[in-house]
């Protein structure tokens, strides 16, 4: 069975058809709503303006928020993990 698929995910009312792996059509589904949402809530503020506007301004929210948490962990989490693993490894080696 393959492990990958295509679906089609309307983000700002535009279709954009996209190869994921099964394990991640849940997340993939639930990010384009949560950008679906934000667009939307922009739209009512925002009367008259372009989607692509409401687009960026998502964006920008989102990597904010993205900033904000990372900020707040002091580090992105994925390089903690490696910085751990690598401590580890250190550790063994100097070890042996």
């Amino acid at each position: 069975m393959d492990d990958e698929f295509t679906i089609n995910v309307t983000i700002a009312e535009r279709r954009y058809p996209i190869r994921i792996k099964r394990k991640d059509e849940e997340t993939v589904r639930n990010a384009a709503k949560r950008i679906n949402d934000r667009v939307l809530l922009y739209r009512k503020n925002y009367k008259g303006t372009d989607s692509q506007d409401f687009m960026a301004m998502a964006t920008l929210q989102f990597v904010i928020e993205y900033f904000e948490l990372v900020e707040k962990n002091d580090i992105d989490p994925a390089i903690a993990q490696i910085e751990n693993i690598n401590d580890h490894l250190k550790n063994y080696l100097d070890k042996s």
